[in-house]
């Protein structure tokens, strides 16, 4: 191999090499940091489904730490969490929402939050514009028995056209009521 091949396989290998870790090529068997997950739930005529990526508390402070408190939240990790309204429109925590696409964030407190659904999609998680704010709700907080080592999002207490959505992590439980409108 001459020099300048050998140079251009070294400069290839350090640049894929954080990309792939970031994709979790660089895990045991290419497993990734923040595996991606779904939560669905199906109201009469509306299903509503959430995809997320989770991210795991691996001895790190999450609530607090990772997450800080008082600024906007991804709400999971990797690409924006999405939050799709099909079949009729609903009610988050009593705010009108039309069925739709939409990005779900979390603005977390040490004793209150709120979720924030936006009309933005498509932008990576880190992306916020609060402009683009669909509604901010007010979420119920609880404190989790023991840590929840991965980040998850799920329905809950489902029955006919309500639920409650979840969010979960670390020792916090921050859940809103929805309801079919």
């Amino acid at each position: 191999m001459n020099r300048r091949s050998m140079l251009l396989s070294i400069v290839a290998g350090l640049c894929c090499s954080p990309l792939m870790a970031q994709m979790g090529g660089g895990q045991p068997g290419g497993a990734m940091a923040s595996p991606p997950a779904k939560a669905e739930v199906a109201l009469g005529p509306v299903k509503i489904t959430v995809d997320y990526h989770t991210p795991s508390m691996r001895g790190r402070k999450v609530m607090g730490g990772l997450v800080p408190y008082g600024q906007v939240w991804r709400t999971g990790a990797n690409e924006a969490t999405t939050f799709v309204v099909s079949g009729g429109n609903i009610s988050v925590a009593g705010k009108p929402v039309a069925a739709g696409n939409y990005t779900i964030y979390t603005l977390p407190g040490e004793k209150s939050w709120q979720l924030i659904i936006s009309m933005e999609t498509g932008q990576w998680g880190t992306e916020y514009h609060a402009d683009r704010d669909l509604v901010r709700v007010n979420m119920d907080v609880k404190t989790l028995p023991s840590p929840q080592e991965k980040m998850s999002i799920s329905f809950e207490n489902t029955v006919g056209k309500r639920t409650d959505m979840h969010i979960k992590w670390e020792t916090t439980d921050a859940s809103v009521p929805i309801i079919v409108r």
